[in-house]
């Protein structure tokens, strides 16, 4: 695994076209290395629109995620899109893009991000 440091993803993140690029893409860009397309596996995380259609969650709602070891407390509020809000006005179009947007590395969302009653997302 390779990390990144803050300056280094807000460098990365300038560089970026919003919703089309991610780190490997810019990086390919700057490296001036081929277009190479990225297969992925399907993930689940992608929005939280089917929480919101069947009820799970609303619109609106302001999720948290406690980081006990660094003693920080994190918000979300969940648009009617089904995206993630951050306190700073960031959007993402998942749980994990906003939790790695407030770690600074790949987190699972779904396991980061609670209700007001301490349901986790992966949870409801």
């Amino acid at each position: 695994m390779i990390l990144v440091d803050d300056d280094v993803f807000t460098m990365l993140q300038a560089d970026a076209e919003p919703l089309v690029d991610d780190v490997n893409s810019v990086l390919r860009r700057r490296l001036r290395a081929s277009a190479k397309p990225v297969t992925r596996k399907p993930s689940k995380d992608r929005d939280l629109l089917p929480y919101l259609t069947d009820g799970r969650l609303e619109a609106g709602q302001v999720l948290h995620w406690r980081r006990r070891n660094l003693q920080r407390l994190h918000f979300a509020t969940i648009t009617a899109e089904g995206h993630l809000r951050l306190e700073d006005g960031r959007e993402f179009s998942s749980p994990s893009g906003a939790a790695a947007a407030v770690a600074g590395y790949p987190y699972n969302g779904l396991k980061a991000w609670q209700t007001a009653g301490g349901q986790r997302i992966c949870d409801l």
